[in-house]
């Protein structure tokens, strides 16, 4: 299982299934990272916190702990 947060810089990844449970869940798939959509790691914070990726054609942060969530292919 390989997650969001282990991805590498400048790959696109392919949402696989979404860990967590109610109201992390579901700000997640709110924010358009839902099962099966494609997503562009744009580039890491230096302490690994946060995330800048590209979904559905606008730019996300997303905090660390969400990013472990994200099952990815």
């Amino acid at each position: 299982m390989k997650t969001l947060k282990e991805a590498s810089i400048g790959s696109t990844v392919k949402v696989v299934k979404l860990h967590g449970e109610g109201a992390v869940k579901r700000r997640i798939m709110d924010m358009g990272v839902t099962k099966g959509v494609d997503v562009f790691i744009r580039k890491v914070a230096p302490l690994g916190d946060p995330v800048e990726v590209t979904v559905r054609g606008y730019e996300l942060s997303i905090r660390k702990a969400d990013a472990e969530m994200i099952e990815v292919e």
